[in-house]
């Protein structure tokens, strides 16, 4: 089923809108006419009663109507639409002017100073009933004057028949209306739409003005220019990283195509084939680290990486660590100290590789008699490991960049030695944030630190009670 376009849908929502407004305006203006009207016919009608009975009250003895007749015709015949009917009590009309009419039966049963109404042969009547004396001694009267109000219903009927036209003729204009304002409105969007359709590895760097854009979709159109501006950062990086690919695997390749090469040039003799396979042996090794460090790095991107959730004590890996680093420590005239304590919830085997990268970094930076120091702090609401050692400092616009992949600070710190793909501080990054935490790096006034930020493990509710 197709649904209807965003501009369709407003269009209508505005017809809608506008439809209900009139409707309810002309009906308001309808009743509030209708209300008019009957106000001024009740006026007319209770002044000409009011005159009616003042003049028959102030007859003396028994009504000589022959007597009234002009007065009465004078008052009443002012109005051509108004009749008057006088009725005795046993219901002989005793006075009508301009003459009879056929009142209904129901109408005489109507309360005294009751505006009543009816129809008649296409026509439509108002009026009002009233008990008089002629005179003090004379028989009660019952005084009915009708108004003639045809001209009024025809005039509500003019008025509701333009009203529906009009409402027809104004919800299809406003319909056309509101399809131009909000294609007009939502020109943006479509601004929108096909910079995202001609979006390419070659425009990345584009971007949406601000300036004539509504302030309603400046929050779009800033969050569109954003995701453009990631997605130009993460194509330079993957370009970049492509590169360094490329770079680091064409060493041990032009390598071992060099060594063979240069063995197969002549005949030689075992021991050097045994050398040669070795230094090939070398480089192959390198390889399928550097291999086995990308397919890791491509399962943390994609999410795949499912760190375990058990308890590690962070004291116990660190000691671990330092057994096993403590003969190249000791080689290079670094001394090794931990302090404190603390635990997370995770992959055991993980976090041993993610703080062994950061303790082989260290040591192959620190000076000789120099200690590295690793402090662990258990907070509460998580569990901060911070390995710091001396040395040359590190410039601030290069902190942000030591986890990218393949990244040189500077010649000094690079990780790209022969051993070193310069693949360790991102894997460590990967293995972090897959334990929803956190790693950044300070260096300042020749010291540099690594500091590692792990939501606090629970403890069991038992030792908690204890």
């Amino acid at each position: 089923m197709n649904r209807l376009s965003l501009t369709t849908r407003l269009s209508l929502l505005f017809m809608l809108a506008v439809a209900a407004v009139l409707t309810v305006a002309a009906l308001s203006f309808y009743r509030l006419s209708q209300h008019h009207f009957e106000r001024l016919d009740r006026q007319v009608l209770v002044e000409k009663l009011e005159s009616t009975q003042s003049i028959l009250a102030g007859a003396t003895g028994e009504v000589d109507f022959d007597a009234l007749q002009p007065r009465l015709s004078a008052l009443l015949g002012a109005h051509n639409d108004l009749t008057a009917i006088i009725l005795a009590s046993d219901g002989r009309v005793r006075f009508a002017a301009p003459g009879p009419v056929n009142i209904p039966e129901q109408v005489l049963a109507y309360p005294a100073g009751t505006l009543w109404e009816w129809r008649g042969e296409q026509r439509m009547y108002r009026g009002i009933t009233a008990s008089v004396a002629a005179s003090a001694q004379g028989e009660p009267l019952t005084l009915l004057l009708v108004l003639d109000v045809t001209q009024h219903m025809s005039f509500f009927e003019t008025l509701q028949r333009w009203f529906w036209i009009g409402l027809i003729v104004s919800t299809l204009v406003s319909a056309g209306l509101g399809w131009v304002v909000a294609r007009s409105g939502l020109r943006p969007l479509r601004q929108v739409t096909q910079m995202a359709t001609s979006v390419s590895a070659k425009s990345l760097k584009e971007r949406i003005p601000l300036a004539p854009v509504p302030l309603e979709l400046q929050q779009l159109v800033s969050s569109f220019n954003a995701m453009l501006g990631r997605l130009d950062d993460a194509f330079v990086r993957l370009s970049d990283f492509s590169a360094d690919i490329a770079h680091e695997l064409r060493t041990p390749v032009s390598s071992l195509m060099t060594h063979t090469e240069v063995i197969l040039g002549r005949k030689r003799d075992v021991g050097t084939y045994e050398d040669n396979l070795y230094s090939n042996l070398e480089d192959l090794k390198r390889m399928s680290r550097m291999i086995d460090d990308m397919l890791f790095l491509a399962k943390a991107d994609n999410g795949l990486i499912a760190p375990g959730s058990e308890r590690v004590a962070l004291e116990e890996v660190v000691g671990k660590l330092f057994d096993y680093y403590q003969l190249l420590a000791e080689d290079r005239g670094v001394e090794l100290k931990v302090s404190g304590a603390g635990s997370v919830r995770g992959d055991g085997l993980m976090l041993h590789r993610a703080i062994s990268n950061l303790l082989s970094n260290a040591l192959r930076y620190t000076p000789a008699g120099k200690t590295i120091a690793v402090k662990i702090d258990q907070g509460s609401t998580s569990t901060t490991l911070s390995l710091e050692n001396p040395g040359e400092a590190i410039a601030p616009e290069h902190l942000e960049k030591l986890f990218d992949r393949f990244y040189r600070a500077d010649p000094a710190r690079r990780e790209g030695s022969p051993r070193n793909a310069g693949l360790g501080l991102a894997i460590t990054r990967s293995i972090v944030e897959a334990h929803q935490g956190r790693i950044y790096c300070t260096s300042a006034n020749g010291w540099t630190a690594f500091h590692l930020e792990f939501p606090r493990a629970e403890l069991p509710r038992e030792i908690e009670r204890l």
